[in-house]
């Protein structure tokens, strides 16, 4: 009999390590930004390369990317915008340029 119960109890701490580790797993992959940050910092060197046309706008699997440029308070601001579809996650990152 005690041997059922302890096979019982290290099949249940197996069962809810495992949960907790698939948790941890699945969140990094949906909060890995690595792959659309990589796409931003190359916008942003064709940018400065002046080889992008703006306004400029692309998919990248979840992600859609903006790049705008806008005037506020008399200085040109460069805007770089991923937003992703279904985590409603915005990463933006803006330059200011100077003439």
């Amino acid at each position: 009999m005690e041997t059922l119960v302890a096979t019982v109890l290290i099949v249940i701490v197996f069962i809810m390590a495992s949960m907790v580790l698939n948790t941890m797993f699945s969140s990094s992959i949906k909060n890995n930004t690595r792959a659309i940050e990589t796409q931003l910092s190359q916008l942003q060197y064709l940018k400065l390369s002046d080889k992008l046309e703006l306004p400029y706008q692309e998919s990248l699997g979840d992600w859609i990317i903006n790049v705008e440029q806008y005037l506020e308070n008399n200085v040109i601001v460069t805007a770089f915008e991923a937003s992703n579809i279904q985590t409603n996650k915005i990463i933006v990152i803006k330059h200011n340029e100077t003439e």
